[in-house]
């Protein structure tokens, strides 16, 4: 009797076990690859997914933002065709006419190069100094606009990098376009899912010394999943 018990028991426990171990899997599988960032501005709001491959970046980024760091930075460096720069902290309460993009949170991020996500128009990628291991700033991002490019502006810019692009990148190139020669020197670590022609938009404004924008373009982040 004892026996048929505890045999019992055992298989009430694994029963539970398996059950939970079920449930478990299941809400791994439901929870989000990809964590999502929404950045709003005057110009419109864009939502940003990070990349898993990155997560260096990723959790930097959505600790920063989680924390309300970007929350009325400046897009302070912009340059049609090429990208938008933002995420330094001097921004914030900077004068008029004053240059920008020194500013930092006092540490680096290291690189986190991964070939299939590179520099298409839309993607989010960290600024860096010019440290000989090209880690990155750790605030400072820009967004991608860039341009579409010819099959030889392709070969041009695989010369300036010294290897060749994968087909993947070269169909992103001369379609939706890009700046490829930043591939392998800086992280790309998300990109706009929804709110592309923002970047368009801020792209498109006057600037003046040091590439800042005229009138300020400002910024405020929420983290939507992490």
């Amino acid at each position: 009797m004892k026996k048929s018990v505890l045999i019992c028991l055992t298989l009430l426990l694994s029963l539970t076990q398996a059950s939970f171990a079920q449930k478990k899997n299941k809400k791994m599988e439901e929870s989000p690859k990809d964590s999502l960032i929404e950045i709003s501005t005057d110009y419109g709001t864009m939502k940003v997914k990070l990349y898993k491959e990155t997560p260096l970046h990723r959790a930097n980024f959505l600790k920063l933002a989680g924390e309300g760091f970007y929350d009325s930075l400046l897009f302070h460096r912009v340059i049609k065709g090429f990208m938008i720069q933002g995420g330094d902290p001097q921004s914030k309460n900077a004068s008029a006419g004053q240059m920008l993009g020194s500013g930092d949170v006092g540490y680096k991020i290291p690189a986190e190069f991964v070939d299939t996500l590179f520099h298409k128009k839309g993607v989010l990628a960290a600024a860096r100094d010019g440290n000989p291991e090209k880690a990155s700033s750790g605030c400072q991002f820009y967004l991608v606009q860039g341009k579409v490019m010819t099959e030889q502006e392709i070969v041009a810019a695989e010369q300036r990098l010294g290897f060749k692009l994968s087909e993947a990148q070269k169909q992103a190139y001369m379609s939706v376009g890009g700046t490829p020669w930043l591939d392998r020197n800086y992280t790309v670590f998300g990109e706009v899912i929804e709110g592309l022609d923002v970047i368009d938009k801020i792209a498109a404004v006057t600037t003046a010394s040091g590439d800042r924008p005229v009138q300020d373009v400002r910024m405020k982040m929420k983290v939507i999943t992490q």
